[in-house]
């Protein structure tokens, strides 16, 4: 199957030669779609020949080429309406009625020279299909947003997550005003559907599945309150599918300088103790460096309780139950077996470090730390 991509190097080609590629070489399994398939790329910098050849040979056609910030505004017809016609015509040429998908817009509705160019590409396609038969996707795609989209170009989303990455400043020119979304991601599932003819077809036009919609004032909050965790280590609600998809996005917009952060240690002549990570619903992780010979704990909890993952050194973790006369209970743990300890509520407990080198464990508790209600209790193991 040879599937020809125009607009191969834009937003969205990128994202569709990465999966096809991902399908061909076998790392992405799809239904229905083997990977002895063959792409064919064309964009700004193709020997412009070779667009005869593969509308020749194509099996499949995903007119994604365009253009919506020309330096005049001839220029969007030229583009928009004058390269899908000069493909239809090759495609003519040599009988070939393989199906054509072309990423048109939500603003073909609209009456300004991009809506208007981009609604003649598509009476363009309806007219070819009655012509030779062949089958036609036209999407009208809202605002698609993900990583490798331009910023400052025409995705205010990508634009957001650049200059809010970059400490650059951002224009909101009202903050009530409603978008509608789609992820790259699902763009693309939609697209390689579309390729076994599983289409989310609505009447003369292609709809991709999901949809989010969603306050351009929400969005800017989210985007910046993803910069500000890495101060406040508030892990984004990722139970709520658009702040999963934005927050991805946001991370792919981060300067290649500052991919890290640095965290709080607190540490004394016992080691050391590291706040990590922090959800209002999930508790939060923190990573305890202990030195050889140290004892930590001795406390218990009425309500919180942890996970204790010892990934280095080896140690003790003990436990007495504290409402009653027990005998205290011993675990050797050791970063040469990871196994997780669960530190149950009214067990006063401590961990020890019975090695010569730093032990290293990892701690989830099931709150975030609140000094006003600590919770915690000494009381010698």
């Amino acid at each position: 199957m040879k599937i020809l991509i125009t607009g191969s190097k834009g937003f969205i080609g990128k994202n569709l030669v990465a999966e096809l590629y991902n399908i061909k070489e076998g790392k992405v399994k799809h239904k229905g779609l083997l990977s002895a398939i063959s792409i064919l790329e064309f964009g700004r910098n193709t020997d412009p020949e070779l667009l005869d050849v593969y509308c020749k040979e194509a099996d499949f056609v995903f007119h994604l080429a365009g253009v919506n910030r020309p330096k005049e505004q001839s220029e969007f017809m030229e583009e928009n309406y004058g390269f899908t016609s000069k493909i239809l015509s090759l495609l003519k040429k040599h009988n070939n009625t393989c199906p054509v998908m072309i990423s048109s817009s939500i603003q073909a509705e609209l009456d300004n020279p991009y809506g208007k160019s981009k609604k003649a590409g598509e009476d363009l396609l309806i007219n070819y299909s009655k012509e030779t038969g062949a089958k036609v996707l036209i999407y009208r795609f809202p605002n698609v947003f993900g990583k490798w989209c331009k910023p400052n170009y025409n995705s205010a989303v990508a634009t957001f997550c650049h200059n809010i990455a970059h400490g650059l400043p951002i224009q909101v020119n009202d903050s009530n005003v409603v978008l509608t979304l789609v992820y790259i991601d699902d763009v693309i599932q939609e697209l390689v559907n579309a390729l076994v003819d599983e289409t989310n077809q609505q009447g003369s036009y292609c709809k991709v599945a999901v949809e989010h919609s969603i306050k351009l004032g929400e969005i800017v909050a989210l985007i910046e309150s993803f910069k500000e965790s890495r101060s406040s280590l508030q892990v984004p609600n990722l139970s709520e599918a658009l702040t999963k998809k934005l927050y991805s996005t946001y991370l792919s917009y981060l300067p290649e300088d500052q991919f890290s952060y640095p965290l709080k240690m607190n540490a004394d002549d016992r080691g050391s103790f590291t706040e990590f990570l922090k959800s209002s619903d999930r508790g939060q992780v923190s990573i305890n460096i202990s030195k050889p010979g140290i004892t930590k704990g001795n406390h218990w909890h009425h309500t919180k309780n942890e996970k204790f993952l010892v990934v280095s050194g080896k140690g003790a973790i003990r436990f007495r139950r504290v409402d009653e006369p027990s005998e205290v209970i011993e675990y050797i743990v050791s970063g040469e077996k990871l196994e997780v300890l669960d530190i149950p509520v009214g067990y006063t407990h401590n961990i020890e470090n019975m090695g010569d080198t730093d032990m290293v464990t990892v701690m989830w508790v099931n709150e975030i730390f609140d000094p006003e209600r600590p919770d915690t209790y000494f009381d010698k193991v």
